[in-house]
This record gives C-alpha cells, structure tokens and sequence, in this order.
C-alpha cells in the first residue's frame, strides 16, 4: 500500500482518542496505587488544565484526516508522521496503564514524549495549523505530564526525597528539556503549552507552595522570552 504512514497516522490518532472510552477515568494516580499517597502533589497543575487533551485530540484528529486527503504523499508531513506515529500508538494503552501502575505509566508516557517531540523538531513551517501547531501542543503537553508522572511516582515511592523536593527537580527537568526543545524546534505552540501547563502549577500551589509558584513563574518567563525570540526564526 502506498502512503502507508498517512494512513497509520490516522489509524492511531483515532485509536488514541478513542483510548478513554474502554478504560475508566483517570485524574492522577490512586492513593493505593502508591506506597506513599500522593494526594494532590505540588507538581501536579491545577484540576482544568487538563481539558487542553479536548483541544489535543481534536486538533489531531482534523491534522490526520487533513494529511490523508490532502497531504498523502508530502514527503515534509512524512517525517512527522513517523515519530508522531510512534508516540500514539504507544499513548493508546496508556491510561490502562495508569490505572494498573504508576512506574509503567511513567516508563510509557518518557515512551510516547520522545518520539512527539522529535515530531515537533522536524515539522515544517509550511501547513502550520495543519500539522505544526497541533503535534506542537500535543508535545508540549507530553513533555509537562512526563516529568508531572515522575515527580508523583517518585515522591510516591519515598526515592531520594519528598513530593516538595521532586517537584522542583520536576519542573527544572521539565524546563530544561522544553529550553531545548523550543529553541531546536522554533514552535511557539509548544512554548505555549508548557506555560499552560507552568500556570496551571501555580494554580494549583498558589502561596502554600510559594517556591514551587515561583520556580513556576520564572519558567513561564524564560519560555514567554524564547518563544517570543524564537518564532519566524530560521531553524538551525
């Protein structure tokens, strides 16, 4: 078959965002999940952040069909496909995995955030709202509810510190990983989508957790500053 991977992108988008439908609800691990409970953990973003996967899907599913009625044999939307590709077939099963354990969930959503990004850093800047701007967001998230997983896990487990500790290492992680990512990749959906996910954290901490809140805010200010510097500039 020909155009085979516009046709499996479209295949696991659907499959992807279909995934809620045949498992049960999830909205952070369980507090039996874990050995230490982890009832709303300081790394975790505020409760209506999470409504960005309605935009994430949707945005995902209209790229896909997009691509296959349009876009079927660009060789620039192929290089997306194939990480992208990736990244959903593994996000299928994952909130059956969430549900089932915390340290696979972990494993599998660092999985399906390396591909997505490297979606993000070989997009092209043609069809911008097409393909860039929804694998942009998608990555974005990822790359926020990646290190959101490992901050609760860890705490959860009683590694090395508590949940106050790992959600500083989380969020420094998380910048770190999204500097990079926003400066390889000049995608100012993704930036935005960290800062979603960093207010979100303050949200959700406000002055109870000052430290967290401001390691927050001063990430949404360097991702404000790269993403305004960055976007419209030549990739490197």
């Amino acid at each position: 078959m020909t155009h085979i991977r516009a046709y499996l992108t479209l295949l696991f988008t659907v499959t992807f965002v279909t995934s809620p439908l045949f498992t049960s609800p999830f909205s952070g691990f369980r507090a039996d999940q874990l050995p230490i409970p982890q009832i709303d953990p300081p790394i975790q973003p505020a409760g209506y952040a999470f409504a960005i996967w309605g935009l994430i899907y949707g945005w995902l599913v209209v790229s896909a069909v997009y691509g296959l009625w349009k876009r079927r044999g660009a060789r620039a939307w192929d290089r997306v496909r194939l990480p992208l590709l990736i990244s959903l077939a593994l996000g299928t099963p994952w909130l059956a995995v969430a549900n089932a354990s915390p340290i696979w969930a972990t494993v599998l959503i660092f999985a399906m955030a390396v591909p997505a990004i490297w979606a993000v850093m070989v997009a092209p800047r043609t069809d911008r709202y097409w393909l860039r701007a929804p694998v942009s967001i998608y990555a974005g998230w990822l790359t926020a509810a990646a290190f959101v997983s490992l901050g609760s896990t860890a705490a959860g487990y009683g590694v090395l510190m508590g949940a106050l500790g790992w959600a500083y290492v989380g969020i420094i992680a998380a910048l770190g990983v999204a500097v990079f990512t926003q400066w390889r990749s000049r995608a100012p959906g993704y930036g935005l989508t960290v800062i979603w996910a960093l207010f979100a954290i303050i949200m959700a901490n406000g002055t109870a957790a000052l430290g967290v809140s401001l390691l927050a805010g001063a990430g949404i200010a360097v991702m404000t500053i790269l993403a305004i510097t960055t976007t419209g500039r030549p990739i490197s």
